[in-house]
């Protein structure tokens, strides 16, 4: 079988050219570079804990070292803090890392994997497809053709993979603009990210009007300001006035001492690919869609897409097409991106229109500033990990299905479980390796050894029902889950995202939950799947 094809050496084509080498599915990456990634401080991303759990976990190294976890989150507005939030145990800190950094990390680790190849200085001009595969042109020093399974185009905004597939990329230009700075200074609070709104100090006119800091490790912040709409240059003089005003502003009018080490303009452009799939060619990331405004992440977006399509190409793989499930990344992936892009236009006009009589309303201002902060904090439409609710993979009829803390389609929470030798390990440990997780919820058997439980009640009839199941599964045991009674199974897709929760062992309903979320059966093995399930439940 030949291996897949991913165009783009970013921080997207790397975490799915690992993901599917964890699941024994050889890549070729295609990498228009030289191979390596220049420092750029300030080009950075936030990650939330489910971004982070990803990369750390295909990547077997901590990403605490290489980024800043935040302490705390303020919002201010003038001289109040309207709203302040600390991060701990109960609610993880996003992770700010440089850009550079990540895909550091990502090379590190792919350099190891020997079913990942990296081919550098090799730009794709041409794709070809048929029912059997794809075959690729690179053009540069070693230009040559490539044959390959899959192609997944993660080449960024201006996607080749996009442009040969004619694929239409609508959407809007120039949503947001920010000047951008990175520098080291010893601010007046330490490890805390900060919005502040309308500074007392706007000496330099409307385009002073909002500050974004965020702290990276050894004393480095970047700091955002929005910019007015239009296309004004951003001189260098403009944006050493802002920073000197607002480290000012920042230190009681004593401006400290600071190093500045790097400096843009982010333009934040609104698009999505209208589709995400043609035939054995696919896209993910900046490839397929744009975000960025009031705070979102299309990197972390980016990374999230790559969890979800690398267990069905995995799949596809190994035993075959399957078109359901193929086509179901597009749907589930692109659903979720078009409600945080539907959720931004909503938001702007409210939040960036000013005036009228929003005004006068009293604590409409302190309300706008909380919606400003869900994009930063993962909070609401604009910042809740996405869902896969309406997910053509979802199961349905199951009469033993039930409600716990985790709505259908949400990714899982990280509790702590035991595994099938007996080991305590975190459930998203277990995640990314191609198999069904069912996880069967069993308070006190933490404190037992697993060989006086493994064998007494349900735990037999469950562990036939695992073995039956039309792909492969793990049986995890968790004491408790957020909402969850004893007794409850869940079954657990290999991204995290929850599929159903039974009350009990119900061999019926989790063949056909599991059968589902493979996109349903097999042509070929309709009837042993029929066979299977009958077995199931006559266990």
């Amino acid at each position: 079988m030949d291996p897949v094809i991913v165009t783009g050496a970013g921080p997207v084509g790397l975490t799915l050219a690992l993901a599917l080498a964890r699941q024994e599915v050889p890549c070729v990456v295609l990498d228009e570079g030289p191979g390596k990634d220049e420092p750029r401080p300030a080009r950075t991303v936030v990650l939330r804990e489910e971004a982070v759990t990803l990369v750390e976990r295909l990547t077997g190294a901590p990403l605490a070292g290489r980024g800043c976890r935040w302490a705390g989150w303020r919002s201010m507005r003038r001289k109040q803090v309207t709203r302040a939030v600390e991060f701990g145990d109960t609610r993880p800190a996003p992770l700010h890392i440089a850009q550079h950094e990540l895909t550091g990390v990502l090379r590190t680790a792919v350099a190891r994997e020997s079913l990942v190849r990296i081919a550098a200085d090799s730009r794709l001009d041409s794709v070809e497809q048929e029912t059997s595969g794809v075959t690729a042109h690179t053009r540069g020093p070693s230009g040559t053709w490539w044959r390959g399974s899959y192609l997944v185009g993660c080449d960024g905004p201006r996607s080749t993979v996009r442009k040969l597939q004619d694929i239409r990329f609508p959407g809007r230009t120039a949503v947001e603009r920010y000047a951008v700075a990175a520098l080291r200074a010893e601010l007046p609070w330490t490890d805390e990210a900060l919005l502040h709104r309308l500074p007392p100090w706007r000496t330099s006119g409307p385009s002073a009007g909002e500050v974004v800091a965020r702290p990276l490790p050894h004393g480095v912040w970047r700091l955002d300001w929005l910019l007015p709409p239009g296309k004004d240059l951003v001189t260098p003089e403009l944006l050493m006035n802002r920073v000197r005003e607002t480290l000012t502003g920042w230190s009681d009018g004593q401006l400290p001492p600071y190093e500045l080490l790097d400096t843009g303009v982010h333009t934040v452009h609104h698009r999505l690919a209208r589709r995400w799939r043609v035939g054995r060619v696919l896209l993910a990331g900046d490839a397929a869609h744009l975000m960025g405004a009031l705070g979102t992440q299309g990197l972390e977006e980016g990374l999230l897409d790559a969890d979800n399509l690398a267990w069905k190409l995995a799949l596809a793989w190994h035993h075959g097409p399957r078109e359901a499930l193929l086509d179901s990344y597009q749907q589930e992936r692109r659903a979720a991106i078009a409600a945080r892009l539907r959720a931004a236009d909503q938001l702007l006009p409210l939040l960036r229109g000013g005036g009228g009589l929003r005004s006068y309303v009293p604590g409409s201002a302190r309300g706008n500033d909380a919606l400003l902060a869900d994009g930063h904090l993962g909070n609401g439409a604009l910042g809740l990990p996405g869902t896969y609710a309406g997910s053509p993979l979802a199961p349905g009829g199951l009469t033993g299905e039930v409600s716990v803390g985790t709505a259908p389609g949400a990714p899982v929470d990280d509790v702590r479980v035991t595994a099938e030798d007996g080991t305590f390990v975190r459930l998203r440990d277990r995640l990314g390796r191609g198999a069904l997780l069912v996880v069967l919820i069993a308070p006190g058997t933490g404190v037992w050894d697993r060989k006086h439980w493994v064998t007494a009640g349900i735990m037999p009839r469950l562990a036939a029902a695992v073995t039956a199941l039309p792909h492969r599964a793990e049986l995890l045991v968790a004491e408790s889950y957020p909402g969850a009674a004893a007794h409850t199974v869940l079954l657990v897709r290999p991204d995290g995202h929850l599929v159903t929760a039974l009350n009990g062992v119900r061999p019926a309903d989790l063949y056909a939950a599991a059968e589902a979320t493979l996109g349903g059966a097999a042509p070929e093995a309709e009837g042993t799947a029929r066979s299977a399930g009958a077995a199931a439940g006559s266990r």
